[in-house]
């Protein structure tokens, strides 16, 4: 009779495992970061130093969804000027236009109990394209801390600028193509 006094405790443990879990994104551990052709010489590289959002995961069945939102004037190319020049008038023009973009989407593609790509949108400039980021490496594990759930992804995708009505450099031959790449931790609600 013992025994069937533990019966309700282990349902209830492995009822908590397999249900989706909502985290926070640590803003301290995300920075999504872009890379885009300079007429074909080089690519610029840069990063977003703010961001924050939300993702939803069942790691029973590798179920869920992400939102990740990027504030454009924390845009960081690693040269002033450059940041300047791409928060103005002539880029983003973020005194007339949103100030961040968003990637919504939902995990898909679950191999053996882990999903390999995000399915969903971009939503920049005032406009939203669907977009496909492949899972590079997706981990959840104990955080030493918090002793909360914690888990960390890479994915990137590609998307056209021009699609965004973004075309600065199009007549001197950049490339409209910019890498997106998203390096997230986030850790489970309390």
């Amino acid at each position: 009779m013992k025994h069937l006094s533990l019966i309700p405790a282990l349902l209830a443990t492995a009822f908590a495992q397999g249900a989706p879990v909502g985290y926070e994104i640590d803003p301290t551990h995300t920075y999504p970061s872009f890379e885009a052709d300079h007429m074909g010489l080089s690519y610029w590289r840069g990063k977003l130093n703010k961001s924050a959002g939300r993702i939803v995961y069942d790691k029973a069945d590798g179920t869920g969804s992400v939102e990740v939102t990027m504030d454009l004037a924390s845009i960081d190319f690693g040269l002033d000027a450059m940041n300047a020049w791409a928060r103005g008038k002539d880029f983003f023009n973020l005194g007339q236009n949103p100030a961040s973009a968003r990637f919504t989407g939902r995990f898909d593609g679950v191999s053996g109990g882990v999903p390999n790509r995000l399915v969903g949108e971009l939503t920049l400039n005032g406009r939203s394209k669907p977009m496909t980021l492949a899972i590079h490496q997706l981990k959840c594990m104990p955080h030493p801390l918090l002793k909360r759930d914690w888990c960390g992804a890479d994915a990137s995708g590609t998307f056209n600028r021009e699609d965004f009505g973004l075309t600065a450099g199009k007549d001197y031959g950049f490339k409209m193509d910019v890498g997106l790449r998203i390096q997230v931790e986030a850790i489970a609600k309390e």
